[in-house]
């Protein structure tokens, strides 16, 4: 049944309305943990303004908070407009487009019309992660409002071998790396100090070791981004593995991928954040990353047959 005018926009407006609040509760909580409550907002006004805000007030925040919200029920209006344009049901990957596409191109973009630097006033890891969940908040919204039978979230999975798969085999990852550096931090009498300290340099901007907290607030920021990325890993793993099972010939090439990733790993972290790498120790790293490469790539050929019997096969042409 095609919806009217009016009910498109309501619906826009409200989820556009609960996307925002999800990114400033995000930045709220993520203030308070650093001890600067309603920081970003105020520095944020003050970017827009072209000035330079040293202590938050309740004119300024009020004002941010006025263009934050207006900003995402026009953003809510333009998805829900698009999806009923187009006859798409909403979906949690148009939730990630929608944080990572639609709310970043704003963003940056009110940030460069006030000349102001977007690393400089709010770490990027920041946006991206309150952008892609206020994207699901916005999406579950739409879903419900729109009365749409086709499972959404988790559930909608059970038609998506690969994302699922995918999703596990990064979960079996991010989980050996956690293990290795928690049990390296317990036998150094530091529990929690590696997340601590890898949040504290690519979320709060630490340059040094001593600037290093240890909290429950830091630990949980960090563990979504380290979750995240390794789930978008494991679907690429998986989808490698897929495509072996077509094509074996290939194995070589993925080895070497394999090689040049890890390096990528190191040297990223190198380049970002040189004193966490030399707090942590090159080899351990290595030896964490090897070891999760090692537990998803069991995960990947315990599940898949079609690729262990290819394999073989060309194992037994070349000798």
């Amino acid at each position: 049944m095609k919806r009217s005018l009016h009910a498109v926009l309501a619906d826009g407006v409200v989820g556009g309305l609960l996307a925002g609040l999800v990114v400033a509760l995000w930045f709220l909580v993520v203030d308070f943990v650093a001890g600067q409550p309603f920081h970003t907002p105020a520095v944020l006004a003050g970017a827009l303004a072209g000035q330079d805000v040293v202590a938050p007030t309740f004119r300024l925040v009020a004002a941010y908070s006025l263009i934050h919200f207006g900003v995402f029920a026009l953003l809510g209006v333009a998805m829900a407009a698009a999806l009923t344009a187009l006859g798409a049901p909403p979906r949690l990957l148009l939730g990630v487009v929608f944080g990572l596409v639609a709310q970043e191109l704003v963003f940056y973009a009110g940030l460069s019309l006030s000349g102001a630097s977007r690393v400089a006033v709010v770490p990027w890891p920041h946006v991206v992660a309150a952008n892609v969940l206020s994207g699901f908040v916005l999406m579950a919204y739409l879903h419900r409002a729109a009365r749409d039978q086709h499972p959404l979230g988790l559930a909608a999975l059970k038609g998506h071998r690969l994302l699922a798969q995918g999703l596990v085999t990064g979960l079996i990852g991010a989980g050996t790396v956690a293990l290795w550096f928690f049990a390296l931090d317990v036998a150094a009498g530091r529990p929690l100090r590696t997340p601590a300290a890898l949040g504290a340099a690519l979320m709060f901007g630490a340059s040094n070791v001593a600037a290093v907290q240890v909290n429950v607030g830091i630990v949980i920021a960090y563990t979504v981004v380290h979750v995240t990325a390794f789930a978008v890993a494991g679907i690429v793993f998986v989808a490698i593995a897929e495509q072996l099972e077509r094509t074996p010939g290939l194995v070589l090439l993925v080895a070497m991928a394999m090689i040049v990733l890890e390096a990528v790993v190191v040297s990223a972290m190198a380049l970002g954040a040189q004193w966490v790498l030399g707090a942590l120790g090159v080899w351990e790293v290595v030896a964490a990353n090897v070891l999760a490469v090692g537990a998803m790539g069991w995960y990947v050929w315990a599940t898949h047959p079609l690729l262990q019997r290819r394999l073989r096969e060309q194992v037994q042409v070349q000798v």
